[in-house]
C-alpha cells in the first residue's frame, strides 16, 4: 500500500477531528454551537442500510466513511479543472471551491455596488453578511434527517452564499464550480437567497481535478426565495466514476416566488440525493428539469418531494434519466398537497431509456393528498430503444452509435427544450452525446 494510501485509511469524521476543527477555526460562537449539536446528533445515527425504505435500492457496501476526512488540503494554486458550463458562460461573479476551500472568487462592482453578496460561505458568516448567514443557515435543511445529512452540518467548509437584495434583477448568471481532488472530501454548504422582488440566474457545477481519483462529496443547498422572487438554478453533478455523492437539497418559494431547476446527474461512482420543493406561499411555481445518464456500474438514486403547503401552487417536474452497460438508475417522487392547499397543479414523470441488457431502473412515483379541488398527476417508464429504429437510421447512412446518439438525443430533447439558458441546453446535449457507446 502507498504512503498516501495508508495515511488517507487512518482519516475519518472523528469526534478528535471535530473538536481540532473547532479549535483552529474562526467561526462565530452561533456556528461552533450549530456543528456541536449537529455533531451529538451525527454520533447517535448509524449510517443508512437497506433496511431502510429510502435506502433499499441503494446499497452501501462497499462505502467506507473512514476512507476520508475533514482536513482535506487547501490548494496552493488553483488546479486545472475541466469545466462543461464555466466556458460557456459570460458570468456576474465567479466562485471557485477545491476541496471545500475557497480558491478565487469576484463579484462584478456593477452588482456589489447594488448589494448582492456572492462569496464563500465561511467567509460570510464572518464578516459584514453574519446576520444574514445566521438568520437563513439551516433554516430550512433537517440536520437529523440522517447520518449524512449531521456529517454535512457538523463538518461543512467553504460552500457559497448568494443574497439578491430586494428588487435586483442580476442579469448575467454567477457561477460556482465545486472541484474535488483525488482521496479528498467536499462538505461544501451552498445557501441562495433571494429577497421580495429580486431576480437572478444561478449556475452550480461540479468536477474532479483527476479522472478517476476516489472522493467524497457530503454536500447541502437551501434556496429561498422571498415573494416575487425569481430564481433559474442549474446544479450539473459531474464527478468522475470513483467519488461517492450524498446530498439533501431544499427549496422554499413564498407568495408568487418562482424557480426553474435544472439538474444534470451524469457522474459518480454512487449519488444518493434527496431534493425538495415546499411551495410555501399563494401562486408560488417550480418547474424543474432533470438530466440523468448512468453508464459503467454507477449508481444514482434521487428522490424528490414537492410539497404543496398553500393553496393556488403549482409544481412540474420532469426526469429523463438514460442507462447504458450495467449502471442502476433509481428516481422516487412524491407530490404532497397539505389540508387546506386548495386548487393545487402538481405533475411530476420520469421516463427512462435503457440501452443496455444489463443496465437497471426503479421508478417510483407517488401521491399524498390532502385536500380537495386539486389537479395531481404522476407518470413513469421504462423502455429498450426499439432496435428498427436503430435499423432505420442505419439504413439512412449512420453507424449504429450514431444511430443511439441521435435517439438518446431525441429522448432528451423534451427536458432540452423546458431549459431556458441556451449554453446549458446545448452543453448538456453535447456531453449526454459523446457519453453514449455502441448499442447493443
Amino acid at each position: 500500500m502507498s504512503s498516501t494510501s495508508s495515511a488517507v485509511s487512518n482519516q475519518g469524521f472523528t469526534r478528535e477531528q471535530f473538536e481540532e476543527r473547532i479549535a483552529v477555526r474562526k467561526q462565530p460562537a452561533w456556528l461552533s454551537a450549530m456543528r456541536r449539536r449537529a455533531m451529538e446528533i451525527c454520533e447517535s445515527l448509524p449510517l443508512p442500510d437497506s433496511g431502510m425504505e429510502e435506502w433499499r435500492r441503494t446499497p452501501l457496501r462497499m462505502f467506507r466513511l473512514h476512507r476520508f476526512g475533514p482536513l482535506s488540503p487547501v490548494p496552493q494554486a488553483a488546479p486545472q479543472v475541466t469545466s462543461v458550463l464555466g466556458p460557456l458562460l459570460s458570468p456576474a461573479g465567479r466562485l471557485l471551491t477545491v476541496n471545500g476551500r475557497k480558491v478565487a472568487g469576484e463579484l462584478s462592482p456593477k452588482y456589489a455596488d447594488q448589494g448582492v453578496v456572492f462569496d464563500c460561505l465561511e467567509d460570510a458568516a464572518l464578516g459584514p453578511h453574519e446576520e444574514l448567514v445566521r438568520e437563513h443557515l439551516f433554516s430550512i435543511l433537517d440536520a437529523g434527517y440522517d447520518r449524512f445529512a449531521a456529517l454535512h452540518a457538523a463538518f461543512w467548509t467553504g460552500g457559497g452564499f448568494c443574497y439578491i437584495p430586494p428588487g435586483v434583477k442580476v442579469d448575467e448568471p454567477l457561477f460556482l464550480l465545486s472541484a474535488l481532488e483525488a482521496d479528498q472530501s467536499d462538505l461544501g454548504h451552498l445557501l441562495v437567497v433571494l429577497d421580495e422582488g429580486a431576480e437572478a440566474t444561478l449556475v452550480s457545477e461540479t468536477a474532479s481535478v483527476d479522472a478517476s481519483g476516489p472522493g467524497l462529496y457530503c454536500g447541502g443547498i437551501e434556496i429561498l426565495l422571498k415573494p416575487g422572487a425569481r430564481l433559474r438554478f442549474v446544479n450539473l453533478q459531474n464527478w468522475n466514476e470513483a467519488v461517492w455523492h450524498f446530498a439533501h437539497q431544499k427549496a422554499v418559494l413564498q407568495e408568487g416566488a418562482y424557480l426553474e431547476w435544472t439538474l444534470g446527474a451524469l457522474g459518480g461512482l454512487l449519488a444518493k440525493v434527496n431534493q425538495h420543493l415546499i411551495l410555501d406561499g399563494r401562486n408560488a411555481e417550480a418547474v424543474v428539469n432533470g438530466v440523468m445518464f448512468t453508464e459503467n456500474r454507477r449508481h444514482l438514486a434521487y428522490h424528490t418531494l414537492q410539497h404543496h403547503k398553500q393553496p393556488f401552487t403549482r409544481s412540474d417536474l420532469l426526469y429523463k434519466g438514460a442507462l447504458q452497460d450495467q449502471s442502476h438508475l433509481v428516481w422516487r417522487g412524491m407530490i404532497r398537497v397539505d389540508e387546506g392547499a386548495i386548487k393545487t397543479d402538481g405533475y411530476q414523470r420520469n421516463d427512462n431509456l435503457i440501452l443496455s441488457d444489463r443496465a437497471r431502473t426503479d421508478c417510483i412515483p407517488g401521491l399524498e393528498i390532502l385536500a380537495d379541488d386539486v389537479r395531481c398527476t404522476h407518470g413513469a417508464t421504462a423502455g429498450r430503444v426499439d432496435d428498427e429504429e436503430i435499423f432505420y437510421a442505419q439504413t439512412r447512412g449512420l453507424t449504429k452509435r450514431e444511430a443511439a446518439r441521435m435517439i438518446v438525443t431525441g429522448f432528451f430533447q423534451q427536458v432540452f427544450d423546458r431549459i431556458t439558458i441556451d449554453s446549458v441546453r446545448e452543453a448538456l446535449a453535447e456531453v449526454i452525446g459523446r457519453k453514449v457507446r455502441e448499442y447493443h
